[in-house]
């Protein structure tokens, strides 16, 4: 139980930090949107990390196995989004909203960096906490550092359509939900995150999320950075495109009128009035 107690050791610290971060831009004048999804994108890197380190070395040197992995994965995703409302930590939902409209240009970008630097951040933190090696996991974990397993384990066009088929799904879910009760909407994302996760072990990981896929296998050997740049990356963007045109009707970015769906008139009238006038 020693390597589990870590592992929750590590993600309540995660947790606090966030909670801490969160807080005080509340509290001060600093609310500019892309310090939260630094704090966003940095939690989920770091807990995400960590129950990848469970899921490879767990069963071997912590006698953790994949049920453990993927109830932490849960958990981790469903903890952030209760401390973390209203903010994603994800490029492709921050992409989404400038597609909507709902985003600026200059705001995105400087969100979507952000999210790439917490994620980066979270590596750091995570190789730091592995280079104490408080258990037999860690240890291994931190002779693994150097070479990693890249979790693209088929072909660059399979993982562009595997990314591709978990975003689109997500992103119809997230779209649908988005005037949803919390209370309804964070346990149903999490849940399917965790599913497209474990659904997507043998391909990609199903990460859905570029910086997070920045952060947990772009500096594994295996792929060249343009592979894993157009299926963590180009996956997601075209998976979220396509739910949002399904969901929508059209891009509002691109399109000023709705291409898939007609709008029907709220009144109807009456036949015999109609012809009178």
């Amino acid at each position: 139980m020693s390597g589990l107690n870590a592992s929750l050791g590590y993600f309540l610290t995660i947790v606090g930090v966030s909670v801490v971060g969160r807080v005080i831009l509340a509290r001060s004048r600093l609310r500019w949107a892309f310090l939260t999804e630094f704090i966003a994108a940095f939690a989920l890197a770091a807990c995400r990390l960590e129950v990848d380190t469970i899921a490879e070395v767990g069963q071997w040197a912590g006698a953790l196995g994949p049920d453990v992995a993927i109830t932490m994965l849960f958990l981790s995703i469903m903890i952030h989004g209760i401390i973390m409302q209203g903010v994603s930590g994800n490029p492709s939902v921050t992409l989404m909203g400038i597609l909507q409209k709902d985003v600026g240009a200059v705001a995105g970008a400087l969100s979507v960096v952000a999210q790439l630097l917490g994620a980066c951040l979270a590596l750091v933190v995570a190789g730091r906490y592995w280079e104490m090696e408080l258990t037999d996991m860690h240890m291994i974990k931190n002779l693994m550092m150097s070479e990693c397993s890249t979790s693209l384990r088929v072909s660059a066009l399979q993982g562009v359509l595997a990314e591709a088929l978990g975003a689109v799904t997500f992103h119809l879910v997230y779209l649908v939900l988005e005037s949803r009760s919390q209370l309804l909407r964070i346990p149903i994302l999490a849940l399917l995150l965790t599913f497209i996760a474990y659904a997507g072990n043998n391909y990609t990981s199903g990460y859905v999320n570029p910086s997070l896929a920045y952060a947990l296998t772009f500096t594994c050997p295996g792929h060249s950075f343009l592979a894993y740049s157009l299926v963590y990356w180009l996956g997601p963007l075209i998976g979220m495109s396509l739910a949002l045109f399904l969901y929508v009707g059209n891009v509002p970015l691109l399109f000023s009128r709705n291409l898939l769906y007609s709008k029907k008139a709220r009144f109807r009238v009456p036949k015999g009035k109609a012809s009178e006038d």
